[in-house]
Parts: C-alpha cells; sequence; structure tokens
C-alpha cells in the first residue's frame, strides 16, 4: 500500500541518500536504521508529506500521495521525535485536541481509557508540563490506542520510557501488525516486536 520509489533527500547542500526504494504491505514492520544524520528523521517526515523529496515519490495504493492528500492523512498517524504535546494542557485535553485537529471522532471515555491503559490512570487532569518526560511519552503515545490509521510512522517511539512502557508499547505494535496495519520506525534500542513480517532499511548502506 505504502511505496517509495526512487526517493533522494536534500537539506541545505548536503544530499543526506539517493535512490531510495521500498515498499510496506499490511502487516508489515520496518526498522529504519542509520547512524545521527543519516536522514532517518527526513526520510519518516518525507514519507508524511512534512518535507518534500528533492526527487522521487511517495505513493499510497499506487498514486502519489500529493493526489490524495487526504486520503493518505486519515489513514496515517505520525509520532515525532518530540512529544507534540502543549505543557499548559492537561494528558486529556491534549488527546481530545489532537483528535479533533486528526477529524477522529473520539468519545471522552474512550480518552480516558486510553490514558488508564497507557500507565497515566490518575493523572489525566494534570498539565502536562508537570509529568516527567517519561510520562509526557505515554501522552503521546496514547494517540495510538486511540487511532484508526493503517500506517503507523513512529521517530524513536521508545525514547524515555521505562522497561514496562517499552514491553507495553511494544505490544501495541504488534496487536496493530495483526490487524492487518503496517509500522515503520526508528529506534536506538533493541525492541523484540513478534508479529508481522519485519523488514529493514538502513540508510548508511544507500548512496550519498
Amino acid at each position: 500500500m505504502l511505496e517509495i520509489r526512487n526517493l533522494e533527500c536534500v537539506r541545505g547542500d548536503h544530499r543526506l541518500f539517493t535512490g531510495l526504494n521500498f515498499s510496506l504491505q499490511g502487516g508489515e514492520l520496518l526498522y529504519l536504521r542509520g547512524s545521527n544524520g543519516s536522514g532517518k528523521t527526513s526520510l519518516l517526515r518525507t514519507v508524511c508529506g512534512l518535507l518534500e523529496p528533492a526527487e522521487g515519490e511517495v505513493l499510497w495504493k499506487g498514486e502519489n500521495v500529493r493526489s490524495r492528500r487526504d486520503e493518505f492523512n486519515a489513514e496515517l498517524t505520525y509520532l515525532g521525535h518530540l512529544n507534540g504535546v502543549k505543557g499548559e494542557l492537561t494528558a486529556f485535553e491534549n488527546l481530545r485536541l489532537g483528535c479533533a485537529l486528526s477529524g477522529l471522532a473520539v468519545a471522552e471515555d474512550d480518552i480516558y481509557d486510553a490514558l488508564e491503559r497507557i500507565g497515566l490512570g490518575g493523572r489525566e487532569d494534570l498539565p502536562t508540563q508537570v509529568l516527567s518526560q517519561g510520562q509526557k511519552r505515554r501522552v503521546a503515545l496514547a494517540r495510538l490506542l486511540l487511532s484508526k490509521a493503517s500506517l503507523w510512522v513512529l521517530d524513536e517511539p521508545f525514547t524515555a520510557l521505562d522497561v514496562a512502557a517499552v514491553d507495553q508499547l511494544a505490544k501495541l505494535i504488534e496487536a496493530h501488525l495483526q490487524k492487518g496495519g503496517m509500522a515503520m520506525f526508528t529506534t536506538h534500542q533493541a525492541v523484540d516486536i513478534r508479529a508481522g513480517a519485519v523488514g529493514e532499511v538502513d540508510l548508511d548502506a544507500l548512496d550519498a
């Protein structure tokens, strides 16, 4: 459903990579690897349409995402390297706002349930600025529990999580794959995900 064709990424006067090709189907997981500065975050943001490629294209169901932008965005959940939460808002308010901006109709009880499941029970109505880094990350990750998107694009999703939370997130990804979803992510941690077909792209192995 997702295809990357002959992609080239340039930042400033530096070409990060060129000639990148891969595809991702339902039930598949893609690990994106590479050293710092190799272009991992730039690639994820390009896939999501937040950056324009210098060459090549991103295809969704066989067509360039530029021509299917609304449909593609409805099928996409992107979690960036930063948590993307507003400190003055509570965990509940952050999730409610995020769902509204994504056009996702979610009941209040579902939001509270997601925060409970992600380990934030009792902290749902606290301003996120008083939460620890790991708890702020959990607020962002709670979006995955509410998402109905088929494609998850995650940039270092395990950052700042303790061992129990890493295991919980791995199980969330496994469940998503088992339901026919797709996921691609970067990580510097060894994570055991036992579901779906697993692929890998190493940006250090590409021409630059």
